[in-house]
């Protein structure tokens, strides 16, 4: 059976047999595993941990679900890792999964691809006991979520607000559940929470990230993204993230230049298709002829392979997706 985070919440107390959480969400990770240790501490269920780094570990998490002590009736075991059984161990699982429904086998996995939950050991488990997608792919998702972590906070989001910060934090739930944290903490007495209270609490914070750079990128704000720049090089940002940056939203505006009817395939949000379609009109297709060797020059000179600085060519980079030029020749 597949089901979804929140489903997966009201599942927890119930919870037997086989479970997989898989994903790259760490919100939705943390939550639910904190509902289920809760769930397990009211039952009285005895706990064990295992850290999955080799086939042969499989033999030990089996042999534990097949062990309680004496003073448990129930045992729930949480498996962390991204090596799946062998035939070995599957046997030991469908085993398992046949004749000890009281207990509960939890595995916790990173993101998986489309061939991995297509193998025997996600099949069994989809089969016989429960497979949970910790994703939230939609905006629409997205917002359910946070609005059961606004809902613990008895604070209410207007329309436009959930849109500004999802936009504000884009994928990361967990920042954004930290921002609603904040702005409740900001505005103690406001159940209702608008749009001025968000932007009045996060917009002027001193903190910037790479996600900033990229929206002041997008928007051709050179001012606000050296100001941003300089903030993430004084706070200890490794050059090599931001040139990862640099390279995706430069990556993402020559795909759509030559792909505009793509934007979402490409993974644009929606909501700021807009803002790249108007940095395509701001910029020159000539210019995205010399993006790739700037790259190129910035990662030489990262890594010392050049005598270059690599700061210097950041900011020219950073300029030049405003559609200015600095050090002309």
């Amino acid at each position: 059976m597949k089901i979804d985070y929140l489903q997966a919440l009201k599942r927890a107390h119930e919870a037997r047999g086989a479970w997989i959480l898989h994903g790259q969400e760490p919100l939705l990770e943390q939550n639910l595993l904190d509902t289920f240790r809760k769930s397990w501490n009211v039952q009285e269920v005895e706990r064990q941990r295992f850290d999955i780094s080799s086939v042969s570990d499989w033999k030990n998490v089996f042999n534990a679900l097949n062990s309680l002590s004496l003073f448990s009736q129930h045992l729930a075991i949480e498996v962390h890792g991204n090596i799946k059984p062998d035939a070995n161990a599957l046997k030991l699982l469908k085993n398992y999964i046949q004749h000890n429904e009281h207990n509960l086998l939890m595995i916790i996995m990173p993101k998986q691809d489309s061939s991995s939950l297509k193998s025997a050991f996600f099949q069994v488990v989809e089969a016989n006991g429960v497979v949970v997608a910790l994703t939230a792919n939609y905006p629409q998702d997205r917002q359910r979520i946070l609005t059961v972590e606004a809902d613990k906070l008895g604070i209410q989001l207007e329309q436009d607000a959930w849109l500004w910060l999802e936009q504000h934090h884009e994928h990361n739930l967990l920042a954004a559940k930290n921002s609603l944290m904040r702005v409740h903490d900001t505005f103690p007495d406001n159940p209702i929470i608008k749009i001025e209270h968000l932007y009045e609490c996060l917009q002027d914070q001193s903190r910037y990230t790479t996600f900033d750079l990229s929206d002041a990128l997008i928007a051709g704000n050179l001012v606000q993204a050296t100001k941003i720049f300089q903030y993430l090089i004084a706070s200890g940002e490794p050059n090599s993230l931001i040139l990862w940056t640099l390279s995706k939203e430069m990556r993402l505006l020559m795909q759509l230049y030559e792909q505009p009817q793509n934007a979402l395939q490409l993974g644009i949000w929606k909501t700021k298709i807009s803002n790249y379609q108007q940095a395509l009109r701001r910029l020159h297709p000539q210019h995205f002829l010399t993006w790739p060797q700037l790259l190129l020059r910035i990662d030489a000179a990262i890594k010392g392979m050049s005598q270059e600085n690599a700061e210097h060519l950041i900011l020219q980079c950073v300029a030049e997706m405003c559609g200015k030029t600095l050090f002309p020749v």
